[in-house]
């Protein structure tokens, strides 16, 4: 079964004649470890459904520094979704941590699909929500939570980040320094 008919059906069942229409409008987009999907100041017209890989979604502060915002990998959905709901340009990166491939939604097809298809509006509305509760605890684990807390939570959560994603980049997510990240990971062996 396909993986993006997979990932609808943990939501809502679709028959194959179904998919074969959603799927009609996404198109694959394959790219290599560090290349670009959007870049800060781009118009952002697609959302981007993970089939293989992993990324990063983050914001440069103008001193450099890195705020990543969120990790995508397989099965999950990436885009900068202020710009693409609005149309608008990029505030943040994203960018390739491994070759990745992608399947991309333009907001014209997804808008489309959501009028014709009920099933692809329910499956788009629990999506959204789904992320507007996983934001809300990631902003207050930001405000709350010390270091030791964050971490355990994220290697309780998505453990497989901590194989895929390289050390400077797991501390810079969770907002600590590396040298701090390699003593939480001492310490929880």
């Amino acid at each position: 079964m396909h993986q993006l008919k997979q990932h609808i059906e943990k939501i809502t069942p679709i028959s194959d004649k179904e998919f074969e229409y959603i799927l009609s409008h996404f198109t694959s987009k394959k790219l290599r470890k560090h290349q670009y999907v959007i870049q800060e100041g781009e118009l952002v017209t697609h959302d981007h459904f993970v089939l293989k890989g992993c990324l990063k979604a983050y914001h440069l502060a103008k001193d450099g520094k890195e705020h990543i915002l969120q990790f995508a990998m397989e099965d999950w959905w990436v885009t900068d979704y202020q710009a693409y709901f609005k149309q608008s340009k990029a505030t943040i990166h994203i960018d390739c941590i491994e070759d990745c491939e992608l399947l991309t939604l333009s907001l014209h097809n997804r808008e489309k699909l959501c009028s014709e298809m009920h099933k692809i509006e329910h499956f788009f509305r629990k999506k959204s929500n789904a992320g507007y509760v996983a934001l809300q605890q990631r902003i207050l684990s930001l405000l709350n939570s010390s270091a030791k807390e964050k971490y355990e939570q994220l290697l309780k959560l998505y453990p497989q980040l901590f194989q895929r994603v390289p050390k400077q980049l797991l501390a810079a997510y969770l907002g600590v320094s590396r040298e701090t990240l390699s003593r939480l990971n001492a310490s929880n062996k």
